[in-house]
């Protein structure tokens, strides 16, 4: 079956969120499910974080799964990786007006390569809330722009993580059942 990884964000880790469950759904279903713990996710740097998951082997049948800044270190490793299909669940991608923008700049301020991500995953999601209180509706529609994709909204779903209410995420797990 499919590799699937679950990518979480700025002051994340592995078993926060809607990320235990979602593995452990996905693992029922047959796929092998790899959730990292990335180095530093309070003060985060992006090669930092490439350098670690050099480690896993990807290939053109992975699916990756990015939660807010894990969306964005998703794009970067779409620079340079083949993947089956990309979730991007309130992912960031580029400046926010948040006290952490500054702590996450080498992931966001960057000139993402929107030609070279799209021609090594043809297969976008992009779940995002119509009031996260961090990363505004606007940057998720950019993005849809920039990967010729749309944005499934979801009402009142704030950041879509465990403070919004998100433990399970039935929505993310049909689509990833879609496409595995």
């Amino acid at each position: 079956m499919t590799a699937i990884f679950i990518i979480h964000g700025y002051g994340g880790y592995s078993k926060e969120n809607w990320f235990p469950w979602l593995e452990q759904e996905l693992v029922k279903l047959g796929h092998t499910v790899i959730v990292p713990d990335f180095p530093h996710p309070s003060n985060p740097k992006l090669e930092e974080w490439l350098e670690y998951f050099s480690q896993f082997p990807l290939d053109e049948d992975t699916i990756v799964v990015g939660h807010s800044l894990g969306g964005a270190f998703i794009l970067s490793l779409l620079e340079q990786h083949k993947l089956k299909a990309a979730f991007l669940v309130a992912a960031v991608s580029g400046p926010i007006e948040h006290e952490v923008d500054a702590k996450i700049k080498t992931f966001t301020y960057k000139k993402f390569n929107w030609d070279a991500i799209k021609n090594n995953c043809k297969r976008f999601n992009i779940l995002h809330s119509d009031n996260d209180p961090y990363i505004p509706l606007g940057q998720a529609q950019q993005l849809a722009r920039n990967l010729d994709t749309t944005v499934a909204l979801i009402k009142n779903g704030g950041h879509l993580n465990s403070k919004a209410g998100y433990v399970k995420f039935l929505l993310l797990l049909e689509k990833i059942k879609t496409i595995s």
